[in-house]
């Protein structure tokens, strides 16, 4: 039992949730003792409540995800869990989630809530409309990123949540490329709103989001000393990423990370002077 509720929540999925992190660390503050200290119960506290979310869509999806290649292997529509036990466990989640947010702070267990109702529209009706479905995919990410700053006190420059805003874009297409280049002519039969999206469509917006991307980031470092120099590992990052999609590799981005060693590698390098230029300054 213990392995299908693993399977239900998802773990490697909590990786998203790292967007926490951004604020302190672009603040040259991430490994400071007093923000260090208070790393784990805001992480956990999205962690649990990402889990709810999984949960519950599991079971509103169960039907559709058994026509997955997949994800018909999922715990709720393989029939590994009952839906009764996948509500059970979500809303425990949930409000275990809640109570960790409140120890945080009020204004973070408020973001927190602005989260699960986002993720509770999309799972409920927002997936199934093009455009308003990829854009709610954003926001969420920009509803972690707001968190991380009020958690950790640091303020969330512009130019950083215009990079956040179009990098969380330009993964929500390349993730939707991906599946419908996976399912061919059955993606309506698991997501409706793949038959909405022509492939062109995607190929172009997955081009244009890359471009800003690098350019709000370049204008984000370079007003930091020491930043420009990572500027060419986010254009490998991002061109690394429309290669595996381009080529039927998963679009997902946790799955490319995890997957791709020689992008997990960029990523991990990227973080690491990122934090120490700016713990520097």
């Amino acid at each position: 039992m213990i392995f299908p509720v693993v399977k239900l929540i998802r773990p490697k999925q909590w990786l998203k949730n790292l967007m926490l992190f951004f604020p302190p660390l672009f603040g040259g503050l991430l490994f400071e003792p007093e923000i260090f200290g208070r790393l784990a119960l805001p992480f956990v506290a999205f962690c649990l409540a990402s889990s709810a979310n999984y949960a519950i869509n599991d079971v509103l999806d169960a039907e559709k995800d058994a026509c997955h290649p997949v994800k018909k292997n999922r715990p709720v529509p393989s029939g590994a869990i009952s839906p009764t036990t996948a509500v059970t466990i979500g809303v425990s989640c949930f409000i275990l989630s809640g109570v960790m947010a409140a120890l945080v702070s009020i204004p973070f267990l408020l973001t927190l809530l602005a989260y699960v109702l986002l993720s509770s529209a999309y799972s409920f009706k927002l997936k199934n409309i093009p455009v308003a479905d990829i854009f709610c995919v954003s926001a969420g990410f920009l509803l972690r990123l707001q968190a991380g700053g009020i958690a950790f006190k640091v303020p969330i420059s512009d130019w950083l949540f215009l990079s956040v805003f179009l990098l969380a874009l330009f993964l929500s297409i390349g993730k939707r490329i991906g599946e419908k280049q996976l399912l061919k002519n059955h993606g309506a039969r698991h997501r409706p709103v793949l038959d909405a999206y022509p492939l062109e469509f995607l190929h172009g917006t997955m081009y244009m989001t890359g471009a800003t991307v690098l350019v709000t980031y370049a204008m984000y470092v370079v007003a930091h000393e020491g930043l420009l120099y990572t500027i060419p590992l986010c254009c490998f990052g991002l061109f690394r990423y429309m290669y595996r999609v381009i080529k039927d590799a998963s679009g997902d981005p946790t799955d490319a990370l995890l997957q791709d060693r020689v992008l997990l590698i960029v990523s991990l390098l990227w973080a690491v002077i990122i934090g120490w230029n700016l713990r520097l300054q």
